[in-house]
């Protein structure tokens, strides 16, 4: 078996950022920056596609690496130009599949700061509708033909450089549930992510609300409402001081009213 990484970049030294990386697989690399141009070649003996593009978004970013993506390749890799992967990252990935053959997605532990961290894997298990949104497109290694019989791609509507904040892995893997792809944990450490700001968190303002609410309508549908309720509950802790429950609440119940109006578009 064969792992390929697609890595998105918002205008990085491409040369800098194949050595940063430690690359142990084939790559691609797609480096949002102001010019527009590809070149294939090699990297310690490994296939190397950089792409450079004058688009924005994150979403884009991912998908125009999907599209690029070798096709003889058995998993694919999504990366962040922020990741430096462990030696032998791929073999572990590789292994990871080859033992639990019925996952069409398997979503690996990448080492990052605590305030930044959303999950950490303790072992194998299996995730639903439920569980599955707090995982980050790092951690997501998925067979390359389950990619291509899905047809699932990234939404371009979140995440960094898009209309609305964060969310675009968690679509994704809604998505993938929806297709019937079958997604589970690992516990295998692939990488560890170079701590920085977050380009999206700019603090618990009415944006963040606002979009956790169209987020919500994408994610959960008629239940949305529901999981505006269950958040703001659970998570009052997070934001106090900074906005009121009601308010918050209101907030995501008008992101829901968007997200549904993108939704029918």
């Amino acid at each position: 078996m064969q792992v390929q990484l697609l890595v998105a970049a918002l205008e990085a030294d491409t040369k800098l950022l194949t050595n940063k990386l430690n690359i142990g697989s084939d790559c691609v690399i797609v480096n949002q920056c102001n010019e527009e141009k590809k070149e294939v070649t090699e990297h310690k003996g490994y296939r190397l596609t950089l792409i450079s593009d004058t688009d924005r978004g994150v979403g884009r970013n991912r998908n125009l690496a999907i599209d690029n993506r070798y096709t003889d390749s058995d998993i694919v890799l999504f990366g962040d130009e922020d990741i430096t992967y462990e030696d032998g990252y791929a073999d572990r990935i590789i292994k990871a599949f080859e033992t639990n053959p019925k996952a069409d997605i398997i979503l690996f532990n990448v080492r990052v700061c605590d305030e930044r961290r959303t999950y950490w894997n303790d072992g194998v298990k299996k995730l639903s509708f439920y569980n599955v949104g707090r995982y980050p497109a790092y951690s997501i290694a998925i067979k390359n033909s389950s990619l291509t019989n899905s047809k699932i791609r990234y939404s371009i509507l979140f995440g960094g450089g898009a209309k609305y904040s964060n969310g675009e892995d968690s679509v994704f893997l809604m998505d993938a549930l929806r297709c019937g792809l079958k997604i589970y944990t690992s516990p295998e450490i692939i990488g560890e992510e170079e701590k920085r700001e977050s380009t999206w968190f700019k603090g618990y303002n009415e944006k963040f609300f606002f979009d956790r609410g169209v987020l919500f309508a994408f994610l959960y549908g008629p239940w949305a409402t529901l999981w505006a309720l269950r958040f703001v509950l659970t998570k009052k802790e997070m934001f106090k001081g900074t906005i009121g429950r009601k308010d918050a609440y209101k907030l995501i119940r008008d992101g829901i009213k968007q997200g549904k109006l993108e939704r029918n578009k």
